[in-house]
């Protein structure tokens, strides 16, 4: 009986050796197929700083506050849910040490759904006194559905690939044994300052200057490459 048990174990552990044997000495052809797609940003990121010192102290910090936020409500901006306040600051240690005014300024970040939206803040802020404006990045509110979909394409065209070189052997295509798709990038251009969208200093500009900007920016670049092994049959 002792026997017996031993010969069965010893035939548990050839099989199941023989069958990962297999599964890494059988025949297989592989194949690997990169498949990339542009996409226009609908979460586009701005910081706004407010200081009294762009009006030269003419208006407080309260005053440019209700201000930006009457401006953004004019151009359909949902304030409550797409402004967010980053700090409050203000220059104490120069009052304390030079004797100069309490200058105070405050960091907002406003999130947008488009370019077009982005430029007319930019405009109508820079009419108000209010030209601290920059851009933070851009990004699509569906990157992870449009990876899955470029993944699910790559897999398609890998195949088709594998097809085509099997006929030519005259050899047929079996399953996939093995898939890894650990590559995926995002190429985004628009993050960190990009010129010709920030815009520091009223100052610099003159207000019959001003005009309505008109901001494109660049598309997200999503690409994801892929590799299969499919068993030759």
């Amino acid at each position: 009986m002792k026997n017996l048990l031993s010969i069965i174990a010893l035939c548990i552990v050839s099989f199941v050796f023989s069958q990962t044997k297999n599964f890494i000495d059988q025949p297989y052809l592989e194949t690997s197929a990169k498949v990339d797609t542009l996409v226009i940003p609908d979460r586009i990121y701005l910081d706004i700083l407010i200081s009294e010192k762009d009006t030269k102290d003419k208006k407080s910090i309260e005053e440019l506050e209700i201000l930006m936020e009457e401006k953004l409500k004019s151009i359909g901006i949902d304030t409550k849910k797409q402004l967010t306040l980053n700090d409050l600051a203000s220059n104490f240690k120069k009052y304390f040490l030079k004797n100069t005014d309490i200058l105070k300024t405050k960091s907002y970040s406003l999130i947008v759904y488009d370019a077009k939206t982005a430029g007319r803040v930019i405009y109508e802020l820079e009419n108000s006194e209010i030209s601290n404006v920059k851009l933070i990045k851009t990004e699509h509110s569906k990157a992870e559905e449009i990876i899955l979909d470029l993944k699910a394409k790559a897999v398609i065209k890998a195949k088709n690939k594998a097809i085509l070189i099997t006929k030519a052997l005259n050899q047929k295509l079996g399953t996939a044994i093995f898939i890894s798709d650990l590559e995926n990038n995002i190429y985004n251009s628009n993050s960190g300052d990009v010129e010709g969208v920030v815009v520091m200093g009223y100052s610099a500009r003159e207000k019959k200057e001003l005009k309505p900007i008109d901001i494109e920016f660049k598309k997200i670049k999503f690409e994801t490459n892929i590799t299969v092994k499919f068993k030759l049959e």
